[in-house]
């Protein structure tokens, strides 16, 4: 469940803040922000779960309101799995920023005006978002062999999910379900073990994928779609099924390039965000430091 790519109610997604990360949430046609990753930000609290207690004391006005500034979404946690956690709208957050003495509430402000903004002009034009993707992953270091893969990606799976929604899939959990025959089939892995392989905890797995495992996630993705069409399953088990038929032609690719190549597809190396905004491929990252990277959206 903690891989779902801008499939489920509300979508999951991650903002930048100065190099920090804000988890959010699209819900009732706007963005909703953890409560706890803008109190991190602002104050650099070590612990900003103690710090949003003491403001709420400090504060009984903004603490009588709490549950109408606040709404409980379900966010990716530290420990990788979806977890409700307080959310609050642009409106909300400028009134708990109120409560919160900081040089960096002006440009916080200025900050959710323009990441509101982005959002409406990308519902009304998608390529706007693909092109923010992009010069984001640009930033961070990426090659742009590997983002151009990495947006074409999401595409696939954005028709996969579309196909999903249309065939009966409702929740996270059938989401999660289904992405996890694909990538057994293609990886024998299921997410959540992939990422133990990579060394991630919160990071999307796919920011972390090599090229060609990139390329496979995506040919077990289209397989599916292709074969919910061709077969017209409706409903969750014969989904399942076309799931771990897909997965499988990618697993059998995935077996061929190895016998060829003698060398194995799964890779242990990831790409870490590293302090001043570039990015860095690391090898073996087995006891490196980890650390959230982006987009969030993310349904794998």
């Amino acid at each position: 469940m903690s891989e779902i790519e801008k499939t489920t109610e509300p979508v999951a997604h991650t903002a930048v803040f100065q190099e920090k990360t804000i988890r959010r949430a699209w819900h009732n046609e706007e963005w909703w922000f953890a409560v706890v990753d803008v109190v991190a930000v602002l104050t650099d609290s070590a612990d900003a779960k103690q710090y949003i207690k003491k403001m709420r004391s400090r504060d009984p006005v903004l603490d009588a309101n709490w549950g109408t500034t606040c709404t409980l979404l379900p966010l990716v946690a530290a420990d990788g799995k979806l977890r409700a956690s307080n959310c609050a709208n642009t409106e909300g957050l400028f009134r708990i920023i109120q409560s919160i003495p900081s040089p960096q509430a002006e440009p916080f402000k200025r900050w959710l005006a323009k990441v509101g903004y982005e959002r409406v002009k990308e519902i009304e034009n998608p390529e706007l978002a693909m092109g923010r993707m992009q010069e984001l992953y640009e930033k961070k270091g990426y090659a742009k062999e590997w983002i151009d893969k990495r947006l074409r990606g999401i595409a696939v799976r954005q028709d996969l999910t579309d196909e999903w929604k249309a065939r009966g899939v409702a929740s996270s959990v059938e989401f999660a379900i289904l992405t996890n025959e694909i990538m057994q089939g293609t990886f024998e892995l299921k997410v959540d073990e992939y990422k133990q392989v990579k060394s991630l905890a919160r990071e999307n797995l796919r920011d972390h994928m090599t090229d060609i495992e990139l390329i496979l996630t995506m040919l077990g993705e289209a397989t599916t779609a292709k074969l919910h069409r061709d077969r017209d399953s409706q409903g969750m088990a014969p989904l399942k099924e076309d799931a771990k038929d897909g997965g499988a032609v990618a697993g059998r690719t995935r077996k061929d390039i190895e016998a060829q190549s003698g060398k194995p597809v799964i890779s242990t190396e990831n790409f870490k965000q590293l302090k001043g905004g570039a990015s860095k491929r690391l090898k073996k990252a087995s006891g490196e430091a980890q650390r959230l990277d982006v987009e969030g959206r993310e349904d794998e």
